[in-house]
């Protein structure tokens, strides 16, 4: 499939949603495998790489990184159709940052996401940095869905700070009810996807459901010439050190 169609809504907007991007026994067997993760791997990973929103409740896991380390999510790192969509929205050679990552907003939870833009974190220049985030259930207004200022990305980062959310160490500092009236809300099936710029401003409002969970699997793709810069990263590293320090994580 050509994903090209979605490029100029893309470079316009800094996001676009993908319908149906995985589906059939592709979606079902990845669905599998998160559950087989979260059942039998997260148990015994460090508390830096699984996050509660209540460390004694196991219901309440919001985020998980590092899922690289098993053997079938680091093959979805070579899976050409998150490159093609990438490439066809970037509009040149990409290739997987990182591993995979897992978001949940459990239900019955306070857990809302701070305005923010996800080149603060990974300082790539130039920004050509996505990231595609696959719904893995039907995710809407209720139960915390992401929500963009279009047109964002072209206007730089803004300043940022350290935020009080686990997972989400840095938030934007000026964030204003005149951003919070232009922004757009993305409400999505199992499996479709949203694909956003990395430096486009967004966030997410608590789960208000009190049954459903809002999960979602997601990978960020660079371009090949967007190169990260070290030195920033050493500090923010050390930001984030300083940030995971403020929460009483299990040892």
């Amino acid at each position: 499939m050509s994903y090209t169609q979605y490029r100029g809504a893309f470079e316009r907007d800094g996001f676009v949603v993908v319908p149906r991007f995985l589906t059939g026994n592709e979606f079902d067997e990845l669905k599998r495998n998160l559950e087989r993760y979260i059942s039998e791997v997260v148990p015994s990973l460090p508390a830096t790489d699984a996050f509660y929103q209540d460390p004694n409740r196991p219901e309440t896991l919001k985020q998980i990184h590092g899922m690289e380390r098993d053997s079938y999510f680091e093959a979805m790192m070579s899976k050409r159709k998150w490159i093609e969509l990438a490439e066809a929205l970037l509009g040149e050679p990409c290739e997987y940052h990182g591993g995979p990552e897992w978001f949940n907003k459990p239900p019955c939870t306070e857990h809302p996401t701070p305005p923010h833009q996800d080149n603060y974190y990974l300082k790539y220049d130039p920004p050509l940095v996505l990231a595609v985030w696959l719904a893995l259930e039907p995710i809407d207004a209720e139960n915390g869905c992401l929500r963009y200022v279009p047109g964002s990305h072209t206007r730089g980062i803004r300043p940022h700070a350290r935020s009080n959310v686990l997972g989400f160490s840095q938030a934007i500092v000026d964030w204003s009810s005149e951003d919070e009236a232009t922004e757009v809300h993305v409400e999505l099936e199992a499996g479709d996807a949203v694909v956003h710029h990395a430096q486009i401003i967004h966030r997410a409002d608590a789960n208000r459901s009190t049954v459903r969970h809002r999960r979602a699997y997601a990978h960020v793709l660079r371009a090949v010439r967007a190169n990260a810069d070290d030195a920033a990263l050493s500090e923010h590293a050390a930001a984030l050190r300083e940030h995971l320090a403020t929460f009483d994580l299990p040892q």
